[in-house]
C-alpha cells in the first residue's frame, strides 16, 4: 500500500508541474531558451508544450545569434545542416551571427546569404563541405561581415584573401585555426596565410592557432594591421620572438597589443580540439 499511495500523490504533482511549464509567461520562457544551445532548442524545447513550441518557433530574437556546435548525437552532417537551415529560417531575416561546426556546405551558405542580409559574424568550424569556389562566390553576399572564422578545414587558398578583402570591407576579427602544427611545409608556403591576412588592414583581432607563419610573416601582419588589439599565435612554432636577429623588433611591435598569446602559451581556454605535433590528441 505505501507504494500505491505514493503514486497517487505523485500524479497530481506531475500534472501541476506540466501546467506550470505551460503557464509560464513568454518573457520567462524566452529567458530559459536563451540559455540553451540552439540544437537543444530544436531537439527538445519544441516538445515541452504548445507555448514553448510557439516561443521557439515564432520569436526571431531567439535566433539572432545562432550557435550549432557539439552534440555527438548529430554526427550525420545532413542532420546538422538541416537543423542549421531551420534555425536560420526561424530568425526571419534577423540573424546577425552564425557559428556552425560540421553544419555548413555550399548550399547552406547560399541559403544563409539569402536569409541573413544583416549577418555580421560567420564562424565555420570543420565545415569540409564548403568548397573553395563556393566560399569565394558566396562570401560576396555578406558585405556587413565584421567577424570571420575558417577553422579546422583546409578548403581555402591564397586567392581567398583578396576575395574576402573586397567582399567584406568592415571585417575586424579573423580566425584561421588548425588542429596541429605542421612543420613539414616548404619555405615558400609558410607565410602564405600571413601575407593574405596582412591585406586586411582594419583588423582588431587575429587568431592563428598552429599556423606555419614565421617571424617574417608575423612582422608583415604587424606592419600592415596597425589597429590590432588582440593577437593569438599559440602553437605557431615557427615564430621565435626571442631570436637575436629580429626578435627585439617583433617584441617592440607587439608591445602595444593588449591581448597577446605567444606560441608556447597555455591552451587551457582554447575552445577547439588540440593535437600535438604528431597529430595525436594531447
Amino acid at each position: 500500500m505505501p507504494s500505491s499511495s505514493r503514486g497517487l500523490q505523485e500524479a497530481p504533482v506531475a500534472a501541476e508541474e506540466a501546467r506550470n511549464w505551460a503557464d509560464m509567461p513568454l518573457d520567462s520562457i524566452l529567458a530559459v531558451l536563451h540559455k540553451l544551445d540552439h540544437i537543444d532548442i530544436l531537439m527538445a524545447a519544441d516538445q515541452v508544450c504548445r507555448s514553448w513550441r510557439r516561443a521557439a518557433r515564432d520569436e526571431p530574437e531567439l535566433w539572432r545569434r545562432i550557435v550549432m556546435r557539439g552534440n555527438a548525437e548529430l554526427s550525420p552532417k545532413l542532420i546538422r545542416q538541416g537543423m542549421a537551415c531551420e534555425a536560420v529560417r526561424r530568425s526571419a531575416g534577423q540573424c546577425e551571427a552564425f557559428c556552425g561546426e560540421h553544419a555548413a556546405d555550399d548550399g547552406f551558405l547560399l541559403y544563409l546569404s539569402e536569409q541573413a542580409p544583416c549577418l555580421k559574424s560567420l564562424r565555420l568550424i570543420s565545415c569540409s563541405g564548403v568548397s573553395k569556389e563556393g566560399f569565394e562566390d558566396i562570401i560576396k553576399g555578406f558585405p556587413l561581415l565584421e567577424e570571420l572564422e575558417l577553422s579546422l578545414h583546409h578548403n581555402q587558398h591564397q586567392r581567398v584573401y583578396k576575395v574576402i578583402v573586397e567582399a567584406c570591407p568592415q571585417l575586424k576579427h579573423f580566425r584561421l585555426n588548425k588542429q596541429y602544427f605542421n612543420g613539414q611545409q616548404w619555405t615558400w608556403q609558410k607565410d602564405m596565410d600571413a601575407l593574405g591576412i596582412a591585406t586586411m588592414h582594419e583588423l582588431r583581432s587575429v587568431q592563428l592557432f598552429a599556423n606555419s607563419l614565421t617571424n617574417k610573416g608575423l612582422a608583415t601582419i604587424l606592419d600592415n594591421c596597425p589597429h590590432l588589439e588582440s593577437l593569438d599565435i599559440r602553437h605557431c612554432f615557427n615564430v621565435d620572438i626571442d631570436n637575436d636577429d629580429d626578435g627585439p623588433l617583433l617584441r617592440g611591435n607587439c608591445a602595444g597589443i593588449g591581448m597577446l598569446r605567444l606560441p608556447h602559451d597555455s591552451t587551457h581556454d582554447y575552445d577547439l580540439e588540440v593535437l600535438d605535433r604528431r597529430g595525436i590528441r594531447g
